[in-house]
């Protein structure tokens, strides 16, 4: 299981508070919005939007807001226009960071990001320097416990995924983004996922001394707390000594 998964699932498993929840919930009303305003407002023919929802409903917004989400994206209801933003930098000891953002005002949005940045010994960079080393791969991850984790690898790969690999009881797998749906329903068939969702991994990490890394994750963190950030990926090898250093602190 690669490193940041198991990072995410233990933050999850952790419980966020309302402070947060309510974070969360403003990233994927504006997800919700931009899905909508690109491909419609039927889910059943917006592959961005199923996403969109199902990632709602997993975090327990309530359907109101999803739906009111829908309204304001198609014009249906009020609301602010947002612009996708895709920004790039390095962290400490050179770790690539892709950003995802939403803004109604892209210099504040900008300006927020780079002095994140600088504050925690990063820097921006220009379009295209790291994005590059990201590929768009849907991951299910899946608790072996009562299932056969060569056997069930199979099942997946059978079912559309491009690879599976298992780790410490948890199998992860992999697929390309047009696949992610029908695995992920293959998947719940038989056992359901720890979590699911389609992001930007990494095809190479870099592995930092301990006190480069948690500086790192602690610069990761600070982005990801931008109201305007939707979602941030690195290529931080997360080893388990340094997973065992971050649960300790949470």
């Amino acid at each position: 299981m690669s490193g940041h998964s198991k990072w995410a699932t233990i933050k999850r498993a952790k419980g966020a508070a309302d402070a947060k929840r309510g974070a969360m919930f403003t990233k994927l009303t504006r997800e919700i919005i931009i899905a909508t305003r690109q491909g419609g407002p039927n889910p059943e023919g917006n592959f961005r939007l199923r996403l969109a929802v199902q990632k709602a409903r997993d975090n327990n917004m309530p359907k109101d807001n999803i739906e009111n989400a829908i309204k304001k994206g198609s014009g249906a209801a009020e609301g602010a226009t947002f612009t996708e933003m895709i920004m790039e930098g390095y962290g400490p000891g050179g770790v690539a960071i892709l950003l995802e953002a939403m803004s109604d005002n892209r210099n504040r949005t900008v300006s927020e990001i780079r002095s994140t940045f600088q504050k925690y010994n990063g820097n921006m960079a220009e379009a295209g320097s790291v994005s590059w080393i990201f590929e768009n791969t849907g991951i299910i991850t899946v608790d072996t416990s009562g299932i056969d984790p060569d056997e069930f690898s199979l099942y997946a790969i059978d079912a559309g995924a491009r690879d599976a690999k298992e780790e410490k009881g948890i199998l992860e797998i992999y697929t390309d983004p047009q696949e992610f749906e029908n695995v992920k329903l293959a998947v719940e068939k038989r056992k359901k996922p720890i979590s699911a969702e389609v992001t930007m991994m990494p095809k190479n990490t870099v592995q930092l001394t301990e006190k480069e890394a948690l500086q790192t994750v602690k610069l990761l963190e600070k982005l990801e707390d931008l109201d305007d950030v939707q979602r941030v990926f690195s290529n931080l090898e997360y080893t388990d000594a340094l997973i065992e250093k971050l649960k300790a602190e949470l």
